[in-house]
């Protein structure tokens, strides 16, 4: 388990590491930074930089982790990465439901495999899935995601790279919205953000700003119009502890 920065999530679980760019927001991938950064230090699981690795003796880590938390499942990848074997995500999901006492969230840009994959995963209510959409050229992304039997459904518009007008929140749970951060950083405009902002509070959408971002996120920090957006989906967060505990 690692503490996560994360503003929406409370840690993170890496089962999987490593990922290839498939769409604009990936351009300035902070986890492929991150993987560098610690294949440099000479940390095991990150031998191959950014390259994809699944990693079987973390699986069951969730399981040894009796405090309930809210769990960033592949923070260093994509769960539905070409590449990843179907049955090596049905351990992942396993493992997820037997931790009933966590609530995980999946997250992924992969949503075609995901809705090709998600008559076959058994869903639990500690399960959460999001989709990332980054502009309105990714919106069918969220069309997948309706395809799931997840009990929360969740959009990530991080990077938010352009205006998302006509956002179709129909069974969607939750939006986190967020500017891009780090070098090379592309700008986020405040109207794009409102927008979706009062989209969200028309169809009674939790919703959830991250960050302006930028090369200096913290400084730019995250208010938007004066207040700051923490809304969370109307479910519980955590389950009852672990069977003993």
């Amino acid at each position: 388990m690692k503490k996560s920065a994360i503003e929406w999530t409370g840690s993170t679980w890496n089962p999987v590491t490593g990922c290839i760019k498939v769409s604009p927001g990936c351009k300035n991938c902070y986890a492929e930074r991150m993987a560098k950064r610690l294949k440099a230090m000479g940390q095991p699981n990150y031998g191959n930089g950014f390259q994809l690795a699944m990693h079987p003796h973390v699986l069951e880590l969730p399981l040894s982790w009796k405090k309930p938390q809210t769990i960033f499942v592949n923070s260093m990848s994509d769960l539905f990465l070409e590449g990843i074997p179907n049955n090596f995500i049905q351990e992942v999901f396993s493992v997820m439901r037997r931790s009933h006492w966590h609530t995980f969230q999946v997250l992924t840009k992969r949503s075609e495999r995901l809705a090709a994959l998600a008559h076959s995963l058994t869903w639990s209510k500690n399960i959460w899935m999001g989709v990332t959409v980054e502009n309105s050229d990714y919106v069918q992304r969220i069309d997948d995601l309706r395809r799931t039997a997840a009990a929360v459904k969740f959009l990530s518009l991080e990077p938010l790279l352009g205006p998302i007008p006509h956002l179709d929140l129909a069974g969607i749970d939750w939006v986190i919205v967020g500017g891009e951060s780090g070098p090379g950083a592309r700008p986020i405009k405040e109207e794009w953000v409102i927008e979706i902002q009062e989209q969200c509070t028309k169809a009674r959408v939790p919703f959830f700003f991250k960050q302006w971002g930028g090369i200096h996120k913290k400084k730019a920090g995250r208010e938007l119009q004066g207040k700051v957006w923490d809304q969370m989906p109307a479910v519980p967060i955590t389950y009852p502890q672990a069977v003993g505990q």
